[in-house]
């Protein structure tokens, strides 16, 4: 069944989402913010090893680097982009407009909107997204969502037991983006080599990365402004082809 596997990740989600909110009730905030550096750092890490996947190359026992240019190009003009039509303040309010619309209130409604966040930008950004949801449409294979489904069934255990039931909400993003790329599978899938693939994904590993960071220290960068910098590649690859 084609989307079985975008249904099974939202599932796990929720799953996830609901254990982990019964465990915050039990947590003392010392816990919690413990709990949440832990997090913010193993993100921070896969965001790293993401990012030197596509950065670095062994050649003859040496190291070099590529993709460098891309990264600048697509961070930058992903990041003017992004301010422009303000994704991250757009974020917050679809939070806000789904926290008052189920009537989230004291200390449920603490960190919704962080909570929203986080993890639409944490289970949306990365290679798996694509790839699995492009598989899901072209055969019918979720084995690779199915695997997601797991790693982000945990994540947001930890999540949820942290910043509480705004992490329910990020199956409505995971389910557009998801969702959509299953869809449109068979008329995307001629452009996404295993290069771009490759761009898109150590793009997304950096905002990754920059999660990490915000999880850890506060919101010290607005990663959700520079989306945009994941479709640059897209971009940047089509110029490469003409020139």
């Amino acid at each position: 069944m084609v989307g079985l596997g975008t249904i099974a990740n939202m599932a796990a989600i929720l799953i996830g989402a609901s254990v982990g909110v019964m465990i915050k009730g039990g947590l003392t905030k010392r816990f919690q913010d413990s709990i949440m550096n832990a997090l913010g750092l193993a993100v921070m890490f896969i965001g790293i090893s993401g990012a030197l996947q596509g950065l670095f190359t062994v050649n003859d026992n040496s190291l070099g680097t590529k993709n460098v240019m891309l990264m600048i190009i697509s961070l930058a003009v992903g990041a003017f982009i992004g301010e422009l039509i303000d994704i991250e303040t757009r974020l917050e309010r679809l939070g806000e407009f789904c926290k008052r619309i189920f009537k989230v209130k004291g200390e449920k409604g603490q960190n919704f909107v962080e909570g929203f966040v986080n993890s639409s930008l944490l289970f949306c950004i990365g290679a798996m997204a694509i790839v699995g949801s492009l598989q899901d449409g072209l055969s019918g294979d979720a084995s690779m969502l199915f695997a997601k489904s797991v790693i982000d069934g945990v994540a947001a255990i930890i999540l949820a037991s942290t910043l509480g039931i705004g992490v329910f909400f990020s199956i409505l993003p995971i389910g557009l983006y998801q969702g959509g790329i299953t869809a449109s599978a068979k008329y995307i899938q001629p452009f996404l080599t295993d290069t771009l693939v490759a761009n898109i994904s150590l793009i997304g590993s950096i905002l990754i990365f920059g999660i990490g960071i915000n999880m850890i220290f506060g919101k010290k960068i607005k990663c959700g402004n520079l989306l945009p910098a994941v479709l640059i590649p897209v971009v940047y690859e089509l110029i490469s082809k003409l020139f």
